[in-house]
């Protein structure tokens, strides 16, 4: 009889409802009492806090200062951009009262506002007060700023992690004296999230650059990182823009030139967000729960002291603390190795599932046959969950950084083949529509992908596609060849590829 996974439904069975079991089964987060927020606990929160500290490494590495700006937006800041404040009114929360009264037992909003605060769904309008203040000469340029804060953008269909009213991201903004300086920004910031995401997350996305229809508001050019997940839907995984100009019109900012003209920034901004620990999940993650690629696991190694009676305790507990001593002092990718010993009087098995379906990396099971023998018994995230190696302490301690690579590096190979088998290049309609059909009744989500087709860039024929088959156009590679064929769609010569997919 085949065992039951721990985690129900299975994803082909309901790959919705199974992502939630997961983040229920791996206690990473819950809804709050707010319809559209919720609560990060303290395991999900650690693997934030472990994207957030490499990314703010590498940020600070390339050059920005981190800074951190008001909460609330006053509206006129927004209305001076006309497309950004569109592109973003109706995800707007806003505040417009300052005092509570009580009225008749209850309490109600008292004093109106002189003026309504928008809370932050984004940062340019204010960021782009400040640099107008910063900013006098070309000396002051390149200016760039990083703020780590949350935002708020009224999610009428919220999903724990991938789309919630309130998340938390960080937002890149700088200002340059050319446009040239200002697209290479973007362009580079672009590449650091996609290396981050490689790196810390065995992650792979496509670059590239969004449609017109599909841009940021108010933006000239939007650069995107576009991930596919296991049920076969993209997730944007990252963005940065090249502003132009118009952010700095609209705010005022100027420098005075080498040459003592008075003349506009260039601007980007940029961000990630806690959605890339909900892509995390849905790229790596099986049956059995939560899997962590090693760079980015609060806890690497797990020591589970099996202890079934009392006069076993000490010699256990000393082998947990020495193993735990001699890891500490060994690194993986430039860091200590991160271990905890789960001390807790349960059950030996219960507290392996518990950890299984976390996604720890190693569990490192240690009893009285182990102190006895001088070995271990490991099991292995990528391995199934009752696979077991048996290796003495002195080996496991000289290959676990060998092993920890070898783990990382097999989530990269495995998402890598997940994404180039399931991106196929079409060339007429039929095979399109095709792709993009269910085509089995019970297992409804056995179809899609990455579509890549010549595109004649179209904006009425892309949103009527949006409208009938619920697909997008998620990027335009950056990286293709020169000539890209005939439109499948129009007929027209292709100006360039673009990719295709359903999307969160």
């Amino acid at each position: 009889m085949t065992e039951r996974p721990a985690i129900s439904p299975t994803r082909q069975e309901d790959f919705p409802e199974w992502y939630q079991q997961v983040i229920a089964a791996a206690d990473l987060a819950e809804n709050s009492e707010v319809r559209g927020c919720m609560i990060i606990k303290p395991w999900g929160y650690a693997i934030w806090e472990r994207m957030q500290r490499e990314l703010d490494r590498r940020i600070k590495a390339a050059g920005h200062r981190n800074a951190y700006f008001p909460l609330f937006i006053p509206l006129s800041f927004l209305e001076k951009e006309a497309e950004h404040v569109e592109g973003f009114a109706k995800e707007c929360a806003v505040v417009t009262h300052h005092r509570l009264e009580a009225t008749e037992g209850r309490l109600v909003p008292g004093a109106p506002l002189a003026e309504p605060l928008v809370v932050r769904p984004t940062s340019e309008t204010i960021i782009g007060a400040a640099f107008a203040r910063w900013i006098q000469s070309y000396r002051d340029l390149p200016l760039r700023i990083n703020q780590w804060a949350n935002v708020v953008r009224w999610e009428l269909r919220p999903r724990l992690f991938l789309r919630t009213s309130e998340f938390l991201w960080q937002e890149g903004h700088t200002a340059h004296q050319t446009a040239a300086e200002a697209e290479a920004e973007a362009l580079r910031m672009l590449r650091l999230y996609e290396g981050f995401l490689r790196e810390m997350l065995a992650l792979p996305a496509i670059a590239g650059e969004k449609t017109p229809g599909e841009r940021f508001p108010g933006a000239v050019r939007t650069l995107t990182l576009e991930a596919l997940v296991q049920d076969r839907k993209a997730i944007q995984a990252g963005t940065s823009h090249f502003l132009g100009q118009n952010f700095a019109r609209a705010n005022g900012i100027t420098f005075l030139s080498p040459e003592g003209m008075r003349e506009h920034v260039w601007t980007t901004s940029w961000g990630v967000s806690t959605r890339l620990v909900g892509t995390l999940i849905m790229a790596h993650s099986d049956d059995n729960g939560l899997v962590l690629p090693p760079r980015v696991a609060p806890c690497q190694i797990v020591l589970l002291p099996l202890i079934r009676r009392e006069e076993e305790r000490t010699a256990i507990e000393e082998a947990c603390a020495r193993l735990a001593a001699e890891l500490a002092e060994r690194s993986y990718a430039g860091e200590p190795l991160r271990v905890e010993i789960d001390a807790r009087p349960s059950a030996g098995g219960a507290k392996n599932w518990e950890w299984v379906k976390k996604g720890v990396p190693l569990r490192v099971e240690i009893g009285p046959r182990e102190v006895a023998a001088g070995t271990l018994s490991i099991g292995r995230r990528d391995r199934p969950p009752r696979e077991r190696l048996s290796q003495s302490v002195r080996q496991f301690v000289a290959e676990v950084e060998g092993i920890l690579t070898q783990m990382q590096e097999g989530y990269w190979d495995r998402a890598v083949a997940f994404q180039k088998s399931h991106t196929r290049r079409i060339a007429s309609r039929e095979e399109f529509l095709e792709f993009f059909t269910p085509r089995d009744a019970e297992r409804p989500e056995i179809h899609g992908g990455f579509a890549e087709i010549p595109w004649s860039g179209d904006a009425a024929l892309e949103e009527k596609i949006r409208e009938e088959q619920k697909v997008t156009i998620r990027c335009i590679p950056l990286d293709q060849e020169p000539a890209p064929g005939t439109c499948p769609f129009s007929g027209k010569p292709g100006k360039y590829r673009v990719l295709f997919g359903k999307a969160y």
